[in-house]
């Protein structure tokens, strides 16, 4: 069934959230699309239970409907870079934007150091996901500090920063995911409500979020067609070691085409 829904006109969700933020459980179902058009619908998948959607891209209705329908939302945010394409871009000073990301244009780093200014413009972004109806957010590039930035990043930078996010989501009632960053579990899964994986099961380090299952949350475990083939991804379903991942097999572009392991 495809939901065809329009874009926001008013603000779904603006009268405030339950206490009680979304409490994820390992193994669930789970779907990612941020390629989708703005206001294009999503497919809601049998035994498809939780969505990663583009927080800019995807209106208050459209979340609304996915919640009527028994699923939980997660809103993707770029916390680590800048995008030409946003629609806060211009308020992002010359000083905190830094190299190129390589491979996807319009985005560079962001100086993760400076949360005097960024503090008020991912704040605006967090306050967005809940006034929209999200239950969590999934802030990507936390983990910068290893790449090329033109800034000059350190691990204990990534951590202050990511651990600021935890604490931005839950003051808003929505739950949170940590994006890659596999090093960084022992200081993180205390704070976070979640994990976000990109090509762990290729790169052989899912093991380094065991924590996360350990502790009965889910690991949303993304593999991409570039890398694994489906022959690899039904090896990557079968495989012992990989029990209670959310597995799925995307695109890069992450539109929505997925294939599971269910």
């Amino acid at each position: 069934m495809l939901l065809v829904l329009a874009l926001a006109a008013a603000c779904v969700g603006c009268a405030g959230r339950a206490p009680q933020r979304w409490s994820p459980e390992a193994g669930a179902n789970w779907q990612i699309v941020l390629a989708a058009e703005p206001g294009a619908g999503v497919e809601l998948l049998d035994g498809v239970a939780v969505y990663d959607l583009d927080g800019t891209d995807t209106s208050p209705e459209q979340v609304a409907t996915l919640a009527e329908a028994g699923a939980r939302t997660i809103c993707y945010v770029n916390a680590g870079a800048w995008e030409d394409w946003r629609d806060d871009a211009d308020e992002f000073p010359a000083e905190v934007i830094g190299a190129a990301y390589p491979g996807w244009d319009g985005e560079r780093f962001l100086d993760i150091r400076r949360l005097d200014v960024l503090a008020p413009l991912m704040q605006a972004r967090l306050d967005a996901c809940a006034a929209a109806g999200f239950d969590a957010v999934d802030p990507d590039n936390i983990d910068s500090y290893d790449t090329e930035t033109g800034f000059d990043l350190t691990r204990a930078d990534a951590v202050t920063y990511a651990l600021w996010w935890a604490s931005a989501a839950h003051e808003r009632g929505l739950a949170v995911g940590q994006k890659n960053a596999p090093d960084l579990v022992g200081e993180l899964v205390d704070s976070f409500d979640f994990a976000v994986t990109e090509d762990c099961a290729a790169d052989g380090w899912c093991a380094a979020l065991g924590p996360y299952l350990d502790a009965g949350r889910p690991v949303f475990a993304i593999e991409y067609t570039d890398r694994t083939s489906p022959g690899d991804f039904a090896e990557f379903c079968d495989d012992p070691a990989l029990s209670g991942f959310s597995l799925i097999l995307k695109h890069r572009e992450l539109d929505d085409r997925r294939a599971g392991c269910e």
